[in-house]
């Protein structure tokens, strides 16, 4: 069964780009274009990894990603997450991991870094 990826994304280009590179890879992509939209489906699916931008409408990427670190299931609150930023100065590193964040990628996107990095959490 392919492994079920969440991306976060508010940019229709990014989003196609990246579902079609890991959709390549044989995962399963599921989008949501903003915060409340992430939550709502991680509520109500299972997935293996979520990738999150961090400037989403409704809810941005840190606030969902802590929502989702404080839920009661398990399953749910330890799925990896990656976040992906083009504005890396509004927040550090630390930050990042703070909230419970696994990975970060700053865009423009290096997909190879990415293919490699959704391997060695997902396989």
């Amino acid at each position: 069964m392919a492994k079920k990826i969440l991306i976060a994304e508010d940019s229709s280009v990014i989003l196609n780009l990246t579902k079609k590179i890991l959709s390549q890879q044989h995962y399963e992509i599921v989008a949501a274009k903003n915060g409340e939209e992430v939550i709502r489906k991680i509520e109500n699916g299972d997935f293996d990894l979520i990738l999150m931008d961090i400037n989403i409408p409704k809810l941005d990427g840190m606030e969902c990603t802590k929502q989702i670190r404080a839920l009661k299931n398990p399953a749910k609150s330890s799925i990896p997450i990656f976040a992906i930023t083009g504005n890396a100065k509004n927040y550090s590193v630390e930050e990042f991991y703070a909230a419970g964040i696994n990975e970060y990628l700053q865009k423009p996107i290096d997909f190879d870094k990415l293919v490699d990095l959704t391997a060695e959490y997902i396989t």
